[in-house]
């Protein structure tokens, strides 16, 4: 990830504007704002990106970073029309791209699209393009390089994940790990899988009621109700707890539990978004 920084401070210069591509699950939770910083003067837009995945909970998030002052939208990069989006983009460097053509030059103007990992960069780029010209994936860490997308007149620069500097809010970083922000072979994935039951069940037991039939309990009395639930079992009838944490991340991140919105207003004010 320090590379991936370093990559981007070398090449920032470069860019026009930038696109910070955020987890609509989770925008507070994906924010990086050192990536801000870095950004400095120029314009930045942020999308909330696999909307399809997220609840009603993420529309506000997205008013109150409008009424903020900053541009925001969000998007199903894998679905929705990418015409507000290219609008978007137009209008954020329009003025820059009336003062070139002023003075006849053809240049085209070049984006930054940032984010951390597994947000959906790479995605974004294809559907603006057309094409699938940046690599993609459903975990982190696919894109390990700069890539440079011609998109109409724009360029377009899909860059590696970067992830937050610090991770201070222990709330936020355990949100990156449920929704793959964070590469799961570094990470104990029994504390990941009943940290995220104890949050499903405080914030949306419905989703946990109707995919596994549980209807409250301490996080690992609901993590024997997956396993019951899947048929998780080993010899002599014990319970496959790792089969059962996989899945139940699995389902959470293909959208089985229902939409979701995990991150709140005071998240949104600690990420210094609003």
């Amino acid at each position: 990830m320090a590379k991936a920084m370093r990559l981007m401070e070398d090449n920032i210069k470069l860019c026009d504007a930038v696109v910070f591509v955020l987890d609509a699950r989770a925008p507070a939770s994906t924010y990086n704002p050192k990536l801000k910083a870095l950004a400095g003067a120029r314009p930045i837009l942020y999308l909330f990106n696999k909307c399809d995945l997220a609840d009603e909970k993420t529309d506000g998030l997205l008013t109150l970073l409008k009424e903020s002052g900053k541009n925001a939208l969000k998007l199903n990069a894998t679905a929705s029309s990418v015409r507000p989006l290219q609008s978007a983009m137009e209008a954020l460097v329009a003025e820059k791209s009336a003062r070139l053509k002023e003075k006849g030059s053809s240049k085209p103007l070049r984006f930054l699209i940032a984010g951390v990992p597994n947000t959906g960069k790479s995605t974004v780029i294809n559907a603006l393009s057309g094409e699938k010209k940046a690599q993609v994936g459903d975990k982190a860490g696919v894109t390990r390089g700069k890539q440079w997308v011609k998109c109409g007149s724009f360029e377009l620069m899909d860059t590696p994940g970067t992830m937050p500097p610090s991770f201070a809010d222990q709330a936020l970083a355990r949100r990156l790990a449920y929704i793959g922000s964070v590469n799961d072979d570094i990470l104990e994935m029994d504390e990941i899988a009943l940290c995220l039951l104890e949050e499903m069940s405080e914030k949306y037991p419905s989703g946990l009621r109707e995919r596994y039939e549980i209807s409250g309990g301490t996080p690992l009395e609901m993590l024997d109700a997956v396993c019951r639930k899947r048929g998780f079992l080993l010899r002599g009838g014990q319970l496959d707890y790792e089969r059962g944490e996989r899945a139940l991340i699995d389902d959470f991140r293909k959208g089985r539990l229902g939409r979701v919105c995990l991150d709140g207003v005071e998240d949104m004010k600690n990420a210094g978004l609003i």
